[in-house]
């Protein structure tokens, strides 16, 4: 096999690689002495600082601003069959070791050296989704790697992400490997699901709230909760399990509801469990004007800043959904408030939930601060791995705004 070709850095542009991460932007190459042109999508190359020392191993889109991504901190050719094996395996002992039920996000890309690629696991079902042209160029590799590896019944390729466009890359989904049942069932906090990985969100389900579902479990015993924004039922369902006395799940999706109706007779609480279909500003609105109140109310919204563009809107429709959750939760009850988008840290999100208290009329107390599970690691050097946040929060009413 031929030496590699070199990608070069500016003078100075290596200094997050050197410090860790993992990303190089087109910006930061020397393209007089290495032309980003020369490249083709998903080939592989050696980063290098601007005197020509080897940083890693990296696969290179010469058509996106994250132009490379290393695979390896070591000088050596393409990421081998039994090193992505190896990596795999790595990936699977941490997550054996943190969890009893083997449902759970196997690959969290970068987070286990593996940029551009995600796992699902859901007991024997795989759910893959590749992201980017590097790793798309050995695909094949990569599901043979994880049928080595885990020995799943089936693997269902959910290549449908929108950033695959970014990356000049077809967009599909289609079953490599056995055949994919049309719901499949998954456990998470002693609680029993249903899904649909062909047609869900994403892969069908979000496992890295799980370690927030189950704080939440904590407050909800013979209680009336709400969880808003509910897909199929994650929160609400698993409230259930944990002793509420009544949940109502509202969403957008009627396909989403009626699986999380599924998953409540699956616990046999069926007859405490209710639906409300429709926009969640409206339904809350509506749910406010007919004077109902919850003990609980669950606010675990898609990403209102999906870009960095995004965050005054998005930061007003986070403030928005608080206010009008905060009316709708009783004296002394729990508002749990989430947020997956990047863009907007805890800092911000916990300043929207401040300004929405008063604009509410409540005084509102942090119990609990949340993060994502271990299936979902942060790379310390590489703070985009790091997304997700929640506060569970204590409301009071009765305090007016000019007696604070």
């Amino acid at each position: 096999m031929s030496a590699l070709p070199e990608l070069r850095l500016k003078k100075n542009e290596d200094r997050r690689l050197r410090a860790g991460h993992a990303w190089v932007y087109s910006n930061e190459v020397d393209t007089k002495h290495t032309p980003l042109k020369n490249f083709t999508a998903g080939q592989w190359c050696h980063v290098t600082n601007a005197r020509g020392k080897v940083l890693g191993t990296a696969y290179v889109n010469p058509n996106t601003l994250i132009c490379a991504r290393l695979v390896s901190r070591f000088e050596k050719q393409i990421l081998s069959p039994a090193e992505l094996r190896a990596k795999i395996q790595q990936a699977l002992n941490l997550r054996q070791q943190v969890f009893s039920v083997p449902c759970y996000r196997l690959i969290f890309a970068e987070s286990d050296a593996l940029p551009g690629l995600v796992v699902d696991r859901f007991h024997d079902v795989l759910v893959v989704q590749i992201t980017t042209a590097g790793m798309d160029n050995i695909q094949d590799d990569i599901i043979e790697a994880l049928s080595e590896v885990v020995n799943p019944k089936t693997i269902l390729l959910r290549n449908d992400s929108a950033t695959r466009e970014l990356e000049g890359l077809e967009r599909y989904s289609k079953t490599v490997l056995g055949e994919l049942p049309e719901l499949i069932e998954l456990e998470e906090n002693n609680t029993r699901f249903v899904t649909s990985l062909e047609h869900g969100q994403k892969t069908g389900w979000f496992y890295d709230h799980r370690l927030n579902r189950q704080r939440t479990q904590h407050y909800v015993k013979n209680k009336r909760v709400l969880d808003v924004f509910s897909y199929v039922g994650g929160w609400g369902v698993e409230a259930l399990q944990a002793g509420a006395k009544q949940v109502t799940c509202t969403d957008a999706s009627s396909f989403a509801l009626n699986l999380a109706q599924q998953s409540a007779a699956l616990n046999d609480r069926e007859k405490d469990f209710n639906t409300l279909e429709g926009d969640a500003f409206e339904v809350l609105k509506s749910l406010a004007e007919d004077k109902e109140k919850y003990d609980v109310v669950i606010l675990d919204p898609p990403a209102f800043v999906k870009r960095r563009k995004d965050l005054k809107e998005g930061s007003l429709a986070y403030r928005r959904i608080n206010r009008l959750a905060m009316n709708l939760v009783k004296h002394e009850g729990i508002l749990v408030s989430a947020s997956c988008s990047y863009h907007i840290s805890c800092e911000q999100l916990q300043n929207e939930i401040r300004q929405a208290s008063y604009l509410a009329d409540v005084t509102c107390r942090v119990l609990e601060q949340g993060h994502q599970g271990a299936d979902h690691p942060v790379h310390p050097a590489m703070k985009e791995t790091d997304y997700l946040k929640s506060f569970i929060c204590h409301i009071t009413h009765g305090v007016k705004k000019n007696g604070r």
